[in-house]
């Protein structure tokens, strides 16, 4: 795969006076300076470079892009795990990450790798130059890399999760075959709008004119329908199209002219999981004709699907959870999650966030369950500082009675609170991808209570 793109970038290299970096930590470093701002809707630019890019990102298989308020990853994952064992060989695109880059790209189930992202990232920027020096921002830049190596890879099947609404963003340059709405609710109202209405329009803009379009939100927005009617869309809708029901041990699902009973429930915590499985049978029984697969592949996919950070329930002593829930309908789902836990003596959070979140929310909606926080500082310019949580949290109804602390990242955040904490309390690491892959750098921790002995508390 490198091969290939390296001839590509000696056949049109760069001009001399503009040396590449060398390494992924040098070129993402590079292209956070690209562009005046971090999000600039519109795919003008990106359209652009595309055209100029090698088979202007013409993809060689089926392409399901999947765009969504919450549940995109897990969506994404298990289509994955699915379609793996049915023997395809796949690629996924999803963000961002949470501790290393390569992990927004999958091929076949494994992480890219540096080098072919590295000369990818080349590609793009002879391809930026060719269409008259356009400015990416970074997100758009790396999605048309990402978007380069899968190409070259030769997939089967490519899966693309949006990463801002869908209309505007950088996935949308390339023409999906089957579209996933997932969830439609408030959050980046200063690009989307500020009603699921408005947000709905938006998302419902990966659809295409006679493609499948599956929208595993029970209560879309009028705006989704709307939009698949207008467009000529096949549109699978949830309680028309397809239905899921279930008891406790098991779970069937039910669409048109096909059924599955008996499943088991997905590898991936959470009631609404439920949904997020319902919407990915729904499209895989969309693309039968290209796509088949058995009850057995679905079976095995779901039972051994896995994803980091959609709660992750880390057993030890206290246990862990982590959540990278960052918008008050996640954290909802994550409030309903944690309450079908069962008892703990005290819950302990550890809580960073980005700035231009409905935070307030967020921590109302949290704060009932917890006795104890631990605000923490995240590496980035949009993250809201951990003493203005706290001030923030002080005036919030629910978070008044329970502990305030601030700490400067969210390994040390964690760290007090293991200190603190018995070994049958539980902690709860949320409210960013960043919280969350902070304390993920050196591997999932295993938690010990200092007075059990052991590691006198620390991370193992």
């Amino acid at each position: 795969m490198a091969e290939t793109i390296t001839a590509f970038i000696q056949a049109s290299p760069m001009p001399d006076s503009t040396p590449l970096p060398r390494n992924l930590a040098d070129w993402l470093h590079h292209l956070e300076q690209l562009h005046p701002v971090a999000i600039d809707m519109g795919l003008d630019r990106v359209q652009r470079v595309a055209a100029c890019l090698p088979d202007q990102l013409r993809m060689p298989c089926p392409v399901i892009t999947v765009a969504g308020t919450n549940g995109k990853g897990s969506t994404c994952a298990m289509l994955e795990a699915i379609l793996s064992q049915s023997g395809y060989r796949t690629a996924l695109y999803t963000s961002p990450h949470l501790v290393d880059f390569e992990e927004r790209c999958r091929l076949n189930g494994d992480h890219v790798s540096a080098e072919d992202l590295c000369t990818a990232f080349s590609t793009v920027a002879a391809a930026c130059e060719a269409a008259g020096g356009v400015s990416l921002t970074y997100f758009e830049f790396t999605t048309l890399g990402i978007l380069r190596v899968m190409q070259l890879a030769k997939p089967d099947v490519m899966i693309l999760e949006v990463g801002l609404g869908g209309r505007l963003d950088a996935v949308n340059a390339v023409d999906a075959d089957c579209a996933i709405i997932t969830s439609v609710d408030l959050d980046h109202q200063a690009y989307l709008g500020d009603t699921r209405e408005a947000i709905g329009r938006e998302k419902a803009g990966i659809m295409r004119p006679g493609k499948p379009a599956i929208v595993s939100d029970p209560l879309p927005p009028t705006s989704v329908t709307d939009h698949a009617d207008a467009i000529g869309a096949d549109a699978w809708l949830l309680g028309r199209d397809f239905n899921v029901s279930g008891d406790k041990q098991q779970w069937g699902w039910a669409g048109r002219g096909r059924r599955y009973a008996g499943l088991a429930y997905p590898a991936l915590r959470g009631a609404n999981q439920l949904l997020n499985a319902a919407g990915v049978l729904a499209a895989l029984e969309a693309l039968r004709p290209q796509l088949p697969v058995t009850a057995q592949s679905i079976r095995a996919g779901l039972s051994l699907v896995s994803l980091p950070g959609r709660f992750q329930i880390v057993p030890g002593e206290p246990q862990l959870v982590l959540d990278v829930a960052h918008n008050p309908h996640a954290m909802a789902t994550l409030v309903a999650n944690l309450d079908a836990m069962g008892y703990f003596p005290a819950t302990h959070v550890v809580f960073g966030c980005m700035a231009d979140k409905d935070v307030a929310t967020m921590l109302q909606k949290l704060g009932p369950l917890v006795d104890h926080w631990y605000f923490t500082d995240l590496p980035l310019p949009r993250a809201l500082g951990a003493e203005a949580l706290v001030a923030l949290s002080t005036s919030v109804p629910g978070c008044e009675k329970a502990s305030k602390i601030s700490y400067s990242d969210p390994q040390k955040a964690l760290d007090a609170a293991v200190a603190q904490a018995a070994p049958t309390d539980r902690i709860v690491v949320c409210g960013s991808f960043f919280t969350v892959g902070g304390v993920l750098k050196h591997g999932v921790p295993r938690l010990n209570a200092k007075h059990l002995g052991g590691n006198d508390g620390q991370n193992t």
